[in-house]
């Protein structure tokens, strides 16, 4: 913890000598990623209506993996009750944005949970987006240490259990998940056939 308190200052302090422009574009970043990579689930399940049942599945898998990992998260942050290192850490320079308020707990980081649930899921539905999901995740955990409201241990261990939580929830539900959509594609319910699509033409 002291030497992750100690990254945190150092962070911090750095955010702080950059430009302004720079401090706000990592501000906002924190938030656009995560519409990023809602923007991303719905480009991929679109592309999925005329491919394999398998495409299928796993482009609907990717949020519900994404979703999952930030309910463990909020679980953890329930449990273990870390306070935020912007109130936490003697020394350190404020934040670049408001501290959280009390209780809102800082271990682990639901927004590295979440982006890295996010970008395993989509880049094992769509393998070459893997190039853009992992730098997006990793921005955007070190976003939340550069504007002061995360320790870098809160992130460093959300990217890993997003990513594990991921692979977890994909390895558990991808045959049954492609089983009901091929069902579904076979079926009369005109509303669920439009949503999971044609599947790859004959």
């Amino acid at each position: 913890m002291d030497s992750s308190s100690a990254l945190y200052r150092n962070i911090v302090e750095f955010a702080h000598s950059t430009p302004g422009w720079l401090q706000q574009l990592m501000e906002l970043w924190t938030e656009v990623g995560l519409l990023l990579f809602g923007v991303l689930f719905v480009v991929v399940w679109w592309r999925a209506r005329t491919a394999s049942s398998q495409a299928m599945a796993l482009a609907l898998i990717a949020p519900l993996g994404t979703a999952v990992a930030y309910v463990i998260s909020e679980v953890l942050k329930s449990v273990i009750h870390e306070e935020r290192p912007c109130r936490a850490v003697s020394g350190a320079m404020p934040p670049l944005i408001d501290c959280p308020a009390h209780g809102d707990w800082s271990f682990p980081s639901n927004h590295s949970i979440i982006a890295a649930a996010a970008a395993v899921g989509l880049a094992i539905a769509v393998m070459r987006l893997v190039w853009l999901t992992v730098p997006v995740a990793l921005l955007m955990a070190f976003s939340r240490v550069f504007v002061g409201v995360h320790y870098p241990h809160d992130v460093l261990v959300g990217l890993i259990l997003g990513a594990l939580i991921a692979l977890l929830v994909i390895e558990a539900l991808t045959r049954p998940m492609r089983g009901l959509v091929e069902k579904v594609r076979a079926g009369d319910v005109r509303v669920a056939a439009w949503f999971a699509g044609p599947g790859t033409a004959s």
